[in-house]
């Protein structure tokens, strides 16, 4: 079983930085992929940004030269460093993890999500 805890959201100003972290834990062999998503009321799950075992990344367009995503293999963590926020960013951001169990069994989960409130 896999675990992710996700945090760092808050309420900023437009213009302004917020970095958010997640943590994974539990029986894990291997992470070939971590990423963000985000889901704004009235909207459909977006891509944020993801980030391959080898670090690869792709962003959504909207976040192109605003975010940057990173991760620490050995702390089993992904990061979005998220700067010149602006309102439309409001959602709750998801961490998601991607790999292998100890018992080579894949697992696809996610965090409980984080909101972050981008308003003057």
């Amino acid at each position: 079983q896999v675990q992710l805890v996700d945090s760092g959201g808050g309420l900023v100003q437009p213009g302004t930085s917020l970095r958010l972290s997640c943590v994974a834990s539990g029986s894990i062999l291997t992470i070939n992929e971590m990423g963000w998503f985000r889901h704004a009321p009235g909207k459909q799950r977006e891509l944020v940004a993801t980030i391959t075992r080898g670090g690869a990344t792709n962003y959504g367009d909207s976040v192109k030269g605003r975010f940057t995503i990173s991760s620490d293999n050995a702390k089993i963590s992904v990061y979005l460093q998220m700067n010149s926020l602006k309102p439309e960013d409001t959602a709750v951001y998801y961490c998601n993890m991607k790999g292998l169990t100890k018992r080579y069994s894949p697992f696809d989960d996610w965090g409980q999500g984080t909101q972050v409130t981008v308003s003057s």
